[in-house]
Formats: C-alpha cells, structure tokens, sequence
C-alpha cells in the first residue's frame, strides 16, 4: 500500500526505524540476491506519488543539515558512508541528491576505481584508511574496501597485481582461504574504526539485470550521459550472476 504523505512529514527514530527495518540485514546474516531483496521494491512510494516522496526527502536533508551541525560541533566521532552497487544503480546520484543540502565543507567524497601502481605497492586497506573522515566530519566511500572480496573474487587474477607474499593468496591466488581471512581483516577493520569513534552506515543499492540494462541503453542514447558508459560496463555485466552469489 502506498504511503500516504502528512503535511509534515513525521520523521522521528521510530518511523524512520519502521521504515528501514525491511532493508536491513543483521549482523551475520546472509544474503542471497535477488531472492531475499526485490529490486523493483520502493520502499512504499510510487512514481504517482513523486511529489510526496520528494516532501520526504527535503525534510530529511533538513534533518541531516541538523545532525550535520551537531556532529561538527561536538567533534568526538565521524560518520562514514558507505554506497556499494552494481553498475548504474544510482551511487553518484544518491550522492548528489542526499547530500545536497548539508555543508560540504563538512563533508568528503571519496571513490575508489581501479588501484594505482603506488596503492598496489601497499596492503589492500591502505588507500581506504588515507580516506576515513576525520572526528565531525561525514566521509562517502562510492564503492570501498568491499571491492577487494567482491570484483577481487570474481577477478581472482587481479591477486596477482597486489604483490602479496608466496602463499598468502592461497593456491593459485583463488583458494576459498584468504577471502574468510578478508573477512575477517575487513570485520576487525570496522570494530577498530567503531571503536576510535567513526559510525558506520553501509548501504547497497539494489537493482535488476533489466533495469541495468535499461540505463545503459539510455547512457548510449543520451549524448549526455555518454560519458558515464564504458566498455568495461559491457565486460562486468557478464559476470552478473557472480556477483550476485
């Protein structure tokens, strides 16, 4: 049933609580997409209903702006988002249009491509720790660390690229034993920044196949969006289903 919008929209810990609890994954709980999770879900709104879920969205920008302030102003801990997504689901634009109202000099973005020579000369969290916000300050990771158990392990090749020690990749650099000890490393990773005050909100923008496809057609069709379609999309979309595993 659609949501059906107030003049004030009621954004209070327990509707918002109400609201995310559908979307959320508990610790150690396991995830197999796209069964667990539809694609297509809205969260209640509909495109009918534009108008109203914008309502909601500025008033949450109002919200953040304030806890923003708080957060600069009492300087004990940071916050760190962090987007990770299939190609084309909306990282970038949920960057922009969630963070459009906050104080951007409160605020760093950072994204992670394909690592250079000198980042590869360093262990793998390396370039994501060079990143972490500083205390009252909000950091967005578009795409991290998640990246070397994810594109990592469908590409297990690219081990080869980061220089590790005989042995420490596991037999032919893709045995099951050094993705449980990434795991456990990124685990222990967040425990230590949670633990020197950095909270964490984790966030995986869900799409279909179809609806990817769809947005890559129009990346072509649109001159303006030629820019945002490389082959490499093309490439990665064939190893959909890996992904998805």
């Amino acid at each position: 049933m659609p949501i059906k919008i107030k003049s004030k929209p009621d954004l209070s810990p327990k509707r918002i609580r109400k609201f995310v609890k559908p979307f959320l994954v508990p610790p150690g709980g396991k995830v197999r997409l796209p069964d667990d999770f539809d694609p297509t879900s809205t969260g209640g709104y509909n495109r009918e209903d534009g108008a109203g879920a914008q309502q909601i969205l500025e008033a949450g920008i109002t919200l953040l702006a304030d806890y923003q302030a708080r957060l600069a102003a009492q300087s004990t801990h940071a916050v760190l988002v962090i987007l990770q997504a299939m190609d084309a689901a909306g990282k970038d634009g949920t960057i922009r249009h969630v963070m459009s109202g906050v104080n951007p000099q409160g605020v760093d973005v950072s994204g992670f491509k394909v690592p250079s020579a000198d980042e590869l000369a360093h262990d793998y969290l390396w370039r994501y720790q060079a990143k972490i916000p500083a205390r009252g300050r909000i950091g967005i990771f578009n795409r991290s660390y998640y990246e070397e158990v994810l594109v990592v392990r469908v590409h297990p090749q690219l081990l080869k690229t980061q220089k590790l020690p005989d042995g420490a990749a596991g037999q032919e650099g893709a045995g099951d034993g050094i993705w449980q000890r990434r795991f456990r490393e990124i685990n222990n990773y967040e425990r230590y920044l949670s633990d020197n005050g950095v909270r964490i909100v984790k966030l995986f923008l869900n799409l279909s196949r179809e609806a990817q496809r769809e947005r890559f057609v129009s990346r072509i069709d649109q001159p303006s969006k030629n820019w945002k379609f490389t082959a490499s999309d093309v490439r990665e979309r064939a190893f959909w289903d890996a992904y998805q595993a």
